[in-house]
């Protein structure tokens, strides 16, 4: 799978913007402040329906727009598909595919890819709520149609939650619905906590290797899950957290769904005391170690970031074996300037092979030089292909001031 083209209208800082790319690997070079990570950004969004870098797609419209609009050519194998989306403000979001109306979530279908980016240390080192994120994102990349299973669970949780809080001032008497939204908690939460399960335990042997490849060292990467449903079971203070992914994802649909129901029966007064629900996959957390101990507060800065990339890399593989569309179209944005020499030469041989990768870089030489890039210079929002003749003679002039600062005026807003 690959893009061969993306045009953009009110995007970000791009009034409009044509970008033809090319099989293999592709640059985007530009100062920061110019455009380039706005450009994969648009591109990743197909893949997801949100961006890697802000919640919310207002900041993705262009100032004083009321819509922005992305196309894409999409190319696997012999077949292109033609992916519109235009994103409202306001008003919900609207896509085609080959010029016939579908809903959003129908575009995910068509195209895949795996972003790399400064704001994965997020997985490793943030809140539970950005592995909830990459775990949830993960699903979608495998299986598009859990997005229904996503939704429905966020929808029920929102009007339960809602319910518990009018029992507060009404009483017992609020609750008799409640039954029924347990139910459904039950039904789509057990669907997206055994998919989580399933992923980890395909993702946790080729992280291994791929942490192994990058560090050039066994440091016993893990992955497992920290569950609200297991938690409200314990009464002996023993930590669910020590059980291995195998033994999780071996667990019957059944089994998780009777646990479920017993976790929402012992957190009841505990629920209408709070006005919360309190157990489902919107609170657990993803626990992630290296030697038997968290990455979260043991690891150092280039394990955390070999750990999150080992952590991408698992998971394109994982896509890659199971897609009959071929391979994820892999995204490196800004990533090498955060590595080493060692592991950017070991980064680039881990994607080299994959159908299309495009990497940005605001400066040239932080990108391996023994790679036949395709590259496209970004000045101001203007796109400026580079032809072989060209590669050495760019000038000092062209390198950034400040690698510090984000990629765009807009991007202030993001945070």
């Amino acid at each position: 799978m690959r893009v061969s083209h993306l045009s953009l209208g009110d995007f970000r800082n791009y009034h409009s913007a044509e970008l033809p790319l090319s099989p293999g690997p592709n640059l985007l070079i530009g100062q920061n402040g110019q455009g380039k990570t706005n450009l994969v950004e648009a591109i990743a969004y197909f893949a997801t329906l949100r961006s890697h870098r802000v919640t919310g797609d207002s900041a993705l419209i262009r100032a004083g727009r009321e819509s922005a609009v992305a196309r894409m050519q999409v190319r696997s194998g012999e077949r292109e598909v033609r992916l519109e989306l235009q994103l409202n403000q306001g008003r919900p979001n609207r896509a085609q595919v080959n010029g016939n109306v579908v809903r959003p979530r129908e575009v995910t279908r068509w195209f895949s890819a795996i972003v790399f980016a400064p704001e994965d240390l997020v997985i490793v080192r943030g809140e539970p709520s950005g592995r909830r994120r990459f775990l949830d994102d993960a699903l979608l990349a495998r299986h598009p149609i859990a997005s229904v299973a996503l939704a429905d669970y966020e929808r029920v949780v929102r009007q339960r939650t809602s319910l518990l809080k009018s029992a507060r001032s009404r009483g017992d008497s609020a609750l008799s619905s409640l039954p029924v939204w347990d139910d459904q908690l039950v039904e789509y939460g057990t669907q997206i906590m055994l998919a989580r399960r399933e992923l980890l335990r395909d993702l946790e042997h080729p992280l291994r290797r791929h942490y192994e490849a990058l560090v050039g060292a066994d440091h016993a990467p893990r992955v497992s899950m920290s569950e609200s449903v297991s938690d409200a079971l314990t009464d002996t203070g023993v930590s669910r957290e020590t059980v291995g992914i195998e033994e999780l994802a071996g667990v019957s649909r059944e089994t998780l769904a009777d646990d479920f129901r017993s976790a929402l029966r012992s957190v009841h007064s505990r629920e209408i005391e709070r006005g919360v629900t309190l157990v489902g996959p919107h609170r657990d957390d993803l626990l992630l170690s290296l030697n038997a101990l968290p990455v979260k507060g043991y690891a150092s800065h280039g394990e955390s970031w070999s750990f999150a990339l080992s952590l991408k890399l698992a998971l394109a593989e994982l896509l890659r074996s199971e897609s009959s569309a071929g391979d994820p179209v892999i995204i490196l944005d800004d990533v090498f300037a955060e590595l080493d020499a060692a592991r950017r030469a070991r980064l680039m041989l881990a994607v080299a092979d994959y159908e299309q990768v495009i990497v940005t870089a605001a400066v040239e030489a932080d990108v391996p030089d023994d790679v036949a890039w395709d590259r496209v210079r970004i000045r101001a929002g203007v796109l400026h292909p580079i032809s072989a003749s060209d590669v050495g003679a760019e000038s000092e002039a062209d390198r950034p001031a400040d690698l510090g600062t984000r990629d765009d005026a807009q991007s202030q807003r993001d945070e």
